[in-house]
């Protein structure tokens, strides 16, 4: 019997494990006051809107800085880029949290710092996504996303939300400052990634550098290339509804934890470890799914169940049964999420990738917080409302868009 052969992978290498542990570090301070700040909104008020506007605030930054921040990371260093973006969430936090310490906090100033570090927000997720493809080979794209879900999932959901609770309930201003350290140490490990990644250049056809153009002129063309790749362009507003509906149905989570399921403040975190588990095992097996049954079978049917499992979250009885869906959503946001971004960064040119990553993020993320608001509006109703009316359109219209979802398959055959 002949013996089978044994494919040896290629190490992502060195470059890529700095780069995800600066990540790791960024996320686990994500957790710890991405947590926090919905409980310090609750604890400030109960009105279901106030509440959702910090989810939407949060977002608008996609809205308002996408397409500017999107020109100006193909045109800079991406490492130093990455370093701003932390620098000023650090300052952002560290004003936070002295106003937590000395009673001063409002909501006013809650919103206006939740802007200020979604902003930076935009500029560190750009850069990162347009640095990628210029550290990893496309065969190794998959694996290399794969393994910075996982990263981001266990330091920042299994360690950081649960934490942030904890912390929390012995002492409202704990979370926020162990979150304002952490991205003071992601500040540090960003600085220590070796070697320049300023953007490609572009070439015309006779490999001569084409000459640079200005900032606004960069926008322009972002947003005309979207809109003269119509299947592209497709894929984006497919994802800008389902992303609508979905945001929506998140906005007002911390008062359906706190006031439908009983959900005791210092265990608030404690609960998305359900999702977490499951984002970590579908991280864990969408490169192995996608090649087995291709990458956009796998698309189409995660995305349709992420729709499907929220809305029937919104019916669950108690925490236990939500628990138990939310292991499952994470699985399929996991999928749809790592096997997406690998289309696009096959399917998107790496000197235009800021450019056109820009452009689609002010769709998709940019309609986020008026989705957010939406859901604040559904929650007047119930505060089941948002999860059930928000994950049924979200199912309805990833089941409508499943024949485009396959036939993308070609497109990226034909890619090199």
């Amino acid at each position: 019997m002949a013996e089978k052969t044994k494919v040896t992978r290629e190490p992502l290498g060195s470059t890529f494990n700095k780069l995800w542990s600066a990540t790791l570090a960024s996320n686990v301070s994500d957790g710890l006051l991405k947590t926090a700040m919905p409980l310090l909104a609750a604890t400030l008020t109960r009105d279901p809107v106030v509440v959702a506007a910090l989810a939407a605030v949060v977002m608008l930054p996609w809205l308002f800085f996408a397409i500017p921040i999107g020109s100006l990371v193909d045109r800079v260093d991406r490492r130093i880029a990455m370093w701003v973006a932390n620098a000023i969430r650090f300052a952002a936090a560290a004003v936070l949290t002295v106003t937590i310490v000395t009673d001063t906090v409002n909501i006013p100033i809650l919103y206006v710092l939740a802007f200020i570090i979604g902003a930076a927000e935009v500029l560190y997720d750009t850069t990162a996504q347009a640095l990628i493809p210029q550290i990893l080979k496309p065969e190794q794209l998959e694996r290399g996303n794969s393994r910075l879900s996982i990263g981001a999932t266990m330091v920042g959901e299994l360690v950081g939300s649960p934490l942030s609770g904890i912390l929390y309930a012995l002492a409202i201003f704990l979370p926020f400052v162990s979150g304002t350290l952490g991205v003071l140490l992601a500040v540090v490990l960003v600085a220590i990634i070796p070697g320049s990644y300023k953007a490609i250049k572009a070439l015309d056809d006779n490999g001569v550098e084409l000459p640079k153009k200005s900032l606004w002129a960069d926008m322009r063309f972002g947003i005309s290339y979207l809109l003269k790749e119509k299947v592209l362009l497709k894929l984006v507003l497919l994802t800008t509804s389902i992303g609508f509906f979905f945001s929506a149905s998140q906005s007002t989570m911390v008062l359906f934890m706190l006031d439908v399921l009983k959900v005791p403040f210092a265990l608030f975190g404690f609960v998305f470890l359900a999702g977490a588990f499951g984002n970590i095992l579908g991280s864990i097996v969408a490169p192995k799914l996608s090649e087995r049954f291709g990458r956009m079978n796998i698309m189409a049917l995660t995305i349709f169940l992420s729709g499907l499992l929220t809305a029937l979250s919104g019916f669950a009885p108690n925490v236990w049964v939500w628990i138990v869906l939310s292991v499952f959503i994470g699985i399929a946001i996991a999928h749809w999420n790592i096997l997406l971004m690998s289309t696009y960064h096959q399917i998107i040119p790496n000197e235009l990738f800021g450019r056109i990553h820009g452009t689609r993020r002010t769709l998709v993320w940019g309609l986020m917080p008026i989705g957010s608001l939406v859901g604040g509006v559904f929650a007047l109703i119930d505060l089941r409302a948002p999860l059930i009316i928000g994950g049924a359109i979200g199912a309805i219209i990833a089941l409508v868009g499943v024949p485009f979802i396959r036939s993308l398959s070609k497109l990226i055959e034909e890619k090199p």
